[in-house]
């Protein structure tokens, strides 16, 4: 009933707002999309340094916190790296297939024309193995290895999470695709939900191995307090205003495209509040932001590495973001990294989600427990 209901605030306003501008609902249903119908405003000088300022603004505190603690102590429930482990074998493993899909996905050699289209989703197996293996290395512990039932349910969940940011881009356009124009209905599916498997198992490794470092959130578990009151009232405000908002983005696309990324967090966050239940920032009233900074740190690295390896491929993705398309590295306007900061949040709201359904399929079948 629950999971009914977040989905229809999630997929149902989009919809409304298109019906509301009187766009042919019927252009949001191409599959492969190749179709461009959003035309974006053009870059702005202005724009970009007001979000430019605010951006950094908003993080400055944070790499202030960090740079002047003097408490390098390590993060609750990581493990100090007081031991020496071996970095395992099924590591080495991922880095030779990294390479070689490397090679692969950045040159035009002839007989590799087939595999090329496969070579995204190899790279990022092989990166969250690779990161998985040097945690392992660092800890003795990783998800991979300690929790296999919840990484693996984590590319299930990853795959349906990213179609559902495709279906919000068909409302605002943000990113296309080339190199799916010959493509049929079916490769495209297939092709486009390998890679799209790989972004949670991807983020929450990411984050997991930066756990291991305190240095890089020290101070921040005890930082700025907010504590709100009325947790049930804010969250039917802000439910009604983020689902408000994200009906909006096909409205007014040139204005409210960020809340592809943020509505979708704060509906769920939102929802949880009015239950009662605990969300991920309900540790912020203690001052605890570490999760919330590690989570952005690793959003962000993982964007790189996407942007990076999709630059010379193809099929790759290319972007059109109102006001800010300029500066790019790679194909990412450099302002557009700021969006994997709240992403990495969104994908962990995700992830804890899926961790709560796999202890409580674990506690209903004991005898599969790992030792």
């Amino acid at each position: 009933m629950i999971i009914s209901g977040i989905s229809a605030l999630l997929i149902f306003p989009p919809l409304l707002g298109a019906f509301l501008s009187g766009q042919p609902i019927l252009q949001y249903t191409e599959f492969p999309p190749t179709t461009v119908y959003v035309q974006h405003a053009d870059f702005s000088p202005a724009h970009f340094a007001i979000l430019a300022v605010l951006i950094t603004i908003a993080l400055l505190p944070f790499i202030i916190r960090i740079l002047t603690s003097q408490d390098s102590a390590a993060l609750p429930n990581a493990e100090t790296p007081n031991k020496i482990f071996s970095f395992p074998w099924w590591g080495w493993i991922a880095i030779i297939v990294n390479i070689c899909s490397w090679i692969i996905a950045w040159n035009n050699f002839e007989w590799t024309h087939y595999l090329k289209r496969f070579t995204f989703s190899f790279l990022w197996i092989s990166y969250t193995v690779i990161i998985n293996a040097i945690t392992f290395k660092r800890t003795g512990r990783s998800i991979l290895t300690h929790q296999p039932t919840y990484f693996l349910m984590l590319f299930i969940a990853s795959a349906v999470f990213w179609w559902f940011f495709e279906y919000l881009n068909r409302f605002v356009q943000n990113w296309y695709y080339e190199g799916v124009e010959n493509m049929s209905s079916f490769e495209y599916f297939l092709f486009a939900t390998l890679p799209f498997s790989t972004v949670l198992p991807a983020v929450m490794s990411t984050c997991a191995l930066l756990e291991t470092y305190p240095r890089l959130s020290a101070g921040l578990d005890h930082f700025i307090r907010i504590n709100m009151k009325h947790t049930r009232i804010a969250g039917c405000v802000s439910l009604l205003m983020f689902t408000a908002s994200l009906a909006g983005i096909a409205l007014f696309p040139d204005y409210l495209f960020p809340m592809l990324w943020i509505a979708p967090l704060f509906i769920i966050t939102s929802l949880r509040a009015m239950l009662g239940k605990t969300t991920l920032f309900t540790s912020l009233k203690h001052g605890y932001w570490q999760r919330i900074f590690l989570l952005s740190l690793a959003g962000v690295m993982c964007g790189f590495f996407w942007e990076m390896w999709n630059f010379y491929s193809m099929p790759k993705w290319k972007y059109s973001v109102p006001f800010v398309q300029k500066f790019h590295l790679f194909e990412m306007p450099l302002l557009g990294y700021a969006g994997y900061i709240p992403f990495g949040w969104e994908c962990a709201v995700i992830a804890d989600a899926v961790l709560d359904m796999t202890r409580k399929w674990r506690r209903a079948h004991p005898s599969t427990r790992t030792r």
